[in-house]
């Protein structure tokens, strides 16, 4: 009975060391960067508004001795790998643009997905797909190219071509004009069809202030392509569309 409990004793002392080792092997590292941004105020507008820039940024994963991602900031690995998708479009509403009066008003919408990265040290390429929820419930894409410049220690640039595509849910959302919205707005009626939508390119650099802060800026271009740039709301606007962005990036290490 007393060895027993001997045991039971040992047995007790050693998982309550242990445990705290355990959870010490345990934690997950992200970013969360918050910012300002100017955009158009709706696809195809030639006016711009400004806007919040968020962003989440996945670091690591480390669990039981093994370890997902290299950090927030640290250089990711080369090779294949997946990531998450995000994308966030504004409303469009004929209260804050009066040029689109007769047109029916669009809520703000999330798109999520996910994408497909290769990664070599000094370029990338990578294509991904979202699901609209909220304002369109169509799918878009995205497929791009980065040549990566790091001039130091602290500062990554990379800067690429892109090409955006959509379905004909999605291009019916934001460029097409039904027969009853040509009569109420004015603009001719437009049964706007899905596929590549936009071209142009984006350059983007983040600047490492500490181990836990950064400064990042993101400048792009997109011309607007087929029908997406014949649409009659964008000829009334333009089908050049520029944004840029400023925010702080700050990187979160919980364990647990």
């Amino acid at each position: 009975m007393r060895s027993t409990c001997l045991f039971a004793l040992s047995v007790a002392a050693g998982l309550s060391a242990a445990l705290p080792a355990m959870a010490q092997d345990r934690s997950f590292n992200f970013a969360l960067r918050g910012g300002v941004s100017a955009i158009p105020s709706y696809p195809g507008s030639d006016e711009y508004e400004a806007a919040p820039d968020l962003g989440f940024t996945f670091g690591s994963l480390t669990w039981g001795g093994r370890t997902i991602g290299n950090g927030a900031f640290a250089e990711p690995d080369t090779g294949l790998a997946f990531r998450g998708a995000l994308k966030v479009i504004g409303e469009r509403s004929a209260d804050d643009n009066p040029e689109l009066a007769g047109l029916a008003d669009i809520d703000a919408a999330v798109e999520l997905g996910f994408g497909v990265v290769y990664r070599q040290r000094t370029w990338q390429a990578f294509g991904e797909v979202r699901q609209g929820f909220g304002g369109h419930e169509g799918v878009t894409g995205t497929i791009g190219a980065d040549a990566i410049f790091r001039p130091n220690d602290r500062l990554t640039i990379t800067a690429g071509p892109r090409v955006s595509l959509g379905n004909d849910e999605f291009a019916s959302t934001y460029f097409g004009v039904t027969g009853a919205e040509a009569v109420a707005s004015g603009f001719d009626a437009f049964d706007a069809q899905g596929g590549v939508l936009g071209g142009g390119f984006q350059v983007h650099g983040i600047y490492e202030l500490s181990d836990s802060w950064a400064l990042e800026s993101t400048l792009s271009y997109e011309n607007l392509k087929n029908d997406a740039a014949d649409s009659p709301i964008t000829m009334n606007g333009s089908d050049d569309q520029w944004r840029i962005s400023v925010g702080l990036t700050r990187a979160f290490t919980l364990r647990f």
